[in-house]
């Protein structure tokens, strides 16, 4: 397939620079399969559309205020730094700005009595740095109190101090995302609890997700585009909430595409139930899902709207179908929802 097939037509103005002023007043289309039906909801209507047999996935994976900007040392230069991946201990890797300056053995502070400093070690891939982090006492706190929220770079404005709590979802967990699993941003504790209230079963996956999710496909042929790896871990309680639901006919929602990939990733056939059903444990995935791919574990999906010829706008090309999403995303852009991070929902029923 080609990349073109993913393109669509986006009015600059319908890119969300800030979140709805409640998480779950933005707005949700809901998409009917079987009918090709769409109907105009908010995010809080999401309930009438869950069952008492249903499984709501989430990724409870929290983002780092993983941007730094700093100074190298000697020059003053200003340099900005965004943590991708820890490698080992204090080692990182990191895209830097402007990278020309920034070569093995300099040194940048992030603090003025120099608390806070990274060296680089060495050159990583696509024009990242190894840098190996020196600080007084805990590395989180002083990410914390030094680091902002790496928004992506589609939300042209500065961080403010609402985005530590709106760019992460309300029941976030385990640190190590570089970018939020935006589909879960739409949920309150309150929603959530009246889902329980229903009988819907709600089970949490860990996938940190990495900046990979803002590198486009360079490929014109997508079957020749490879996938960014992500640490995901299911754990046995979710993995059995999960599998419990399938071996009883009801339906996984993910919440999100990260929350998709890894359950995809983690599936395993099971001869004795004959399902496929979730396996536990920890791994690293690279699964590029587009049309063609049969899913396993995955029913329907609560998403963001995204990028045009992106791999999460392929992935949902594969839940339902490229020309249907491509016609639900005209909708979407004709009823003026708001996109990506920030903006709108939609349910894959």
């Amino acid at each position: 397939m080609h990349i073109n097939d993913f393109d669509y037509e986006l009015p600059k103005e319908l890119i969300a620079q800030t979140p709805a002023e409640k998480r779950d007043s933005s707005r949700l289309l809901v998409v009917h399969r079987e009918t090709g039906e769409v109907e105009h909801k908010h995010f809080y209507d999401i309930i009438d559309y869950l069952k008492p047999t249903d499984c709501l996935v989430l990724n409870n994976s929290k983002v780092l205020p993983a941007r730094l900007f700093g100074v190298k040392e000697g020059t003053g230069a200003k340099v900005e730094f965004l943590l991708i991946k820890r490698i080992e201990g204090d080692t990182w890797e990191t895209m830097v700005k402007p990278g020309k300056r920034l070569k093995v053995g300099d040194s940048v502070s992030f603090s003025d009595e120099k608390l806070f400093r990274a060296v680089i070690k060495d050159y990583g891939e696509d024009g990242t740095r190894i840098v190996e982090f020196e600080y007084e006492g805990i590395f989180l706190e002083r990410l914390e109190e030094l680091g902002q929220m790496p928004l992506p770079p589609y939300i042209e404005r500065e961080n403010n101090k609402d985005d530590r709590d709106r760019y992460q979802t309300v029941y976030c967990k385990n640190e190590g995302s570089v970018a939020a699993p935006t589909a879960g941003l739409h949920f309150t504790k309150e929603l959530l609890e009246k889902a329980r209230e229903k009988g819907v079963k709600i089970a949490y996956v860990t996938l940190h997700v990495g900046i990979g999710t803002f590198r486009p496909v360079k490929v014109e042929k997508i079957e020749d585009h490879h996938m960014h790896f992500e640490e995901y871990f299911v754990d046995e309680e979710n993995a059995a909430l999960i599998n419990e639901t399938i071996k009883d006919g009801g339906r996984i929602i993910s919440v999100g595409t990260t929350s998709t990939r890894t359950v995809e990733s983690a599936a395993e056939f099971d001869e004795e139930s004959g399902k496929w059903l979730v396996k536990p444990g920890s791994g690293s995935t690279g699964i590029f899902i587009y049309p063609g791919y049969e899913f396993k574990i995955i029913k329907s999906l609560i998403t963001n709207f995204h990028l045009p010829k992106s791999t999460l706008l392929m992935l949902i090309s594969a839940l339902y179908n490229r020309e249907d999403i491509l016609r639900v995303y005209e909708i979407a852009v004709k009823e003026q929802y708001r996109f990506f991070s920030y903006g709108d929902a939609m349910f894959i029923e």
